[in-house]
């Protein structure tokens, strides 16, 4: 699993929000979506890393700009005991 975060410019309402979540769930399979026009971020969850370019080229069509784009591997926070192995 992976975890990207995009800093997107020109989101300024919870309406903006939905047009990215929207457009990259179309675009990409994703188990995960949350923007914030306020950070002026979008998180995702993926199963497989996404590609910098598409997510660009994805969030330009929605009439955005994405600014920067950071992705890393994901691990799903538990409740601390459940499912490690000690």
């Amino acid at each position: 699993m992976y975890k990207t975060t995009v800093k997107v410019d020109g989101m300024m309402c919870v309406m903006c929000e939905s047009h990215i979540n929207e457009a990259m769930k179309k675009n990409f399979k994703i188990k995960k979506i949350s923007s914030s026009h306020e950070k002026g971020l979008t998180e995702i969850v993926s199963e497989n890393e996404l590609s910098e370019s598409k997510i660009n080229e994805v969030i330009e069509e929605a009439g955005y700009k994405a600014v920067s784009v950071e992705s890393k591997p994901y691990e799903k926070k538990g409740l601390g005991i459940f499912g490690k192995n000690k």
